[in-house]
């Protein structure tokens, strides 16, 4: 692997290291790169035109759309639906399952999407990112069921980050890579190859202010990074993708637990943490729901919630254990 390399080099060259592949993904990740450059554009535009804030709309979760979900949303669909791979597609902000319109080819992979993760935070600069994940199905009509599926069955997983720079970062189960966006060429070139995330890392993310209604395990485990000799420090972006980068990257724990309100959690399995799971496993690194591993939960519905506990694999095992010591 060289770095610059271009993406579409990197996947043929991966393509032809492992004779089984069938180059589907290089076609679905050229479509792909084309939605994260239109929607990278776009955020980086957001302060001068007319696209910040509310859109007036509420999505199936009774939250409230930002204009940049909408363009986002309508933007992957668009880049998707006529490359020929996918039978159909489910989003985040969507209630029901997207069938590729008749009038284009269909393939043997289903889309799962979280259109622009943190939008609400673009007013502020604060970088956002799009998560995707990659399911086979079957021939014939697809159906919800078919995307019902554990997180082990995924056969790929990424993100695109709209930060300082634009980077990809993904998986397919042979390691995780990430490209960043070279807008002088307009090319995804290879800067981060063969990701690992350090065993045990000193970062700890969680929104304290849900501390009052925290579970005992939680507040017994945050207290304990607190008083530890190692000196832990807390970061916390509140942009699920930019908090789980710079802990892939530096080391780190990611929190968001089930509480005295949320008891199920309150991110979704099948667009967040299904996909940041795999990749963080491909890198290393551990993820669980406090008492069991995310990748093995069998999803019961499309939009489905899950506590998260996501990074470095030793403090993952050891948040863990402080809620399995509290179910007792």
């Amino acid at each position: 692997m060289s770095i610059g390399m271009t993406l579409t080099k990197f996947l043929l060259e991966e393509q032809r290291r492992h004779p089984g592949s069938t180059g589907n993904f290089t076609a679905i990740f050229s479509d792909l790169v084309t939605a994260a450059k239109v929607i990278s554009r776009e955020v980086r535009r957001a302060g001068l035109i007319d696209i910040l804030g509310a859109s007036g709309n509420s999505n199936i979760h009774g939250e409230e759309v930002q204009k940049l979900d909408e363009l986002a949303n309508e933007t992957i669909i668009r880049a998707m639906e006529h490359g020929g791979h996918l039978s159909a597609m489910a989003s985040e902000e969507m209630d029901d399952i997207i069938h590729v319109d008749g009038k284009y080819p269909r393939g043997c992979y289903l889309l799962l999407f979280d259109p622009l993760d943190g939008s609400s935070n673009i007013d502020v600069n604060v970088s956002v990112g799009t998560i995707f994940s990659i399911l086979r199905c079957q021939d014939g009509k697809v159906t919800t069921a078919d995307f019902l599926k554990p997180g082990v069955e995924q056969v790929s997983a990424g993100y695109i980050l709209y930060g300082s720079s634009t980077m990809m970062v993904y998986t397919t189960g042979h390691g995780v890579h990430g490209f960043t966006l070279d807008p002088s060429v307009g090319e995804f070139l290879l800067s981060h190859p063969d990701i690992r995330i350090p065993e045990k890392g000193k970062i700890f993310s969680i929104n304290e202010g849900n501390s009052k209604h925290w579970l005992p395990g939680t507040g017994a485990y945050v207290e304990k990074l607190k008083s530890d000799g190692k000196d832990y420090t807390a970061r916390y972006v509140g942009s699920l993708v930019s908090d789980f980068h710079r802990n892939l990257l530096k080391g780190g724990i990611f929190l968001y637990p089930a509480d005295k309100k949320s008891r199920n959690g309150k991110l979704r399995l099948l667009y967040e943490a299904n996909p940041l799971s795999f990749i963080v496993e491909q890198a290393g690194g551990r993820s669980s729901n406090g008492v069991e591993r995310i990748m093995e939960i069998r999803p019961g519905e499309l939009h489905q919630r899950t506590p998260l506990i996501i990074g470095s694999k030793a403090d993952v095992e050891e948040a863990e254990s402080f809620w399995k010591a509290h179910i007792a």
